[in-house]
């Protein structure tokens, strides 16, 4: 690995690592095609996240403006029953500054926000998306798997997200991308009695050409 611009980075699997959110911004250079944004969640956080009913976990699935993600999150928790406390709080500050980030950082006046609930093998195969980027934080349970694979092939090496942390990846519409031999999953978890929550993020253009 190599050390460059505040990020660390993968040069074989071009994946870098920061620490902050101003690092997020190296997924613009030409060696990377993803950024993951490594954070230590607080073990109260955490606890809590993991101890939830899977039927009071929130899921949505909306196009909105980054500064109403807050708001949207916040229906989603009161649908769903996940109980009000700090904990709660602390998740809707959490996904409404990712929106934030990602929406200035992508230069979108609008976000496709998903909030997944996931137990049984979604999105198995992998992939690459056919966005221009996308923003994936895995609140509860395993994260994103990620390696490098030729069409159609599975990773050699497969290697994991940590949780609570946004691993931002270039999409196959990213303007002048070529080919790239990254690819990504959801893990497998069915049969497990594991769920996971993650947040999705997709900058969105023109909400009006969007189904």
């Amino acid at each position: 690995m190599t050390v460059h611009s505040h990020v660390l980075r993968d040069v074989d699997f071009g994946v870098g690592f920061a620490h902050d959110a101003a690092a997020l911004n190296a997924i613009g250079e030409p060696d990377l095609k993803a950024v993951i944004w490594l954070r230590q969640p607080l073990p109260s956080f955490q606890d809590w996240m993991e101890s939830l009913d899977p039927a009071r976990l929130p899921a949505a699935r909306v196009i909105l403006r980054p500064d109403n993600a807050r708001y949207a999150v916040m229906q989603a928790c009161d649908s769903a029953g996940t109980p009000d406390c700090p904990e709660r709080n602390r998740f809707i500050d959490d996904v409404a500054a990712l929106s934030e980030i990602f929406s200035h950082l992508m230069e979108t006046p609008y976000l496709r926000l998903r909030l997944d609930v996931v137990s049984s093998d979604a999105c198995r195969k992998f992939h690459i998306d056919a966005v221009t980027a996308r923003l994936v934080c895995t609140y509860r349970g395993p994260g994103t798997q990620y390696g490098m694979a030729a069409e159609h092939a599975a990773p050699a090496e497969i290697c994991s997200v940590p949780a609570c942390s946004p691993f931002l990846m270039r999409g196959t519409r990213w303007p002048g991308s070529g080919s790239s031999r990254l690819v990504h999953r959801s893990p497998p978890i069915e049969g497990t009695g594991k769920t996971r929550l993650l947040l999705v993020l997709d900058p969105v253009s023109d909400r009006r050409g969007e189904a």
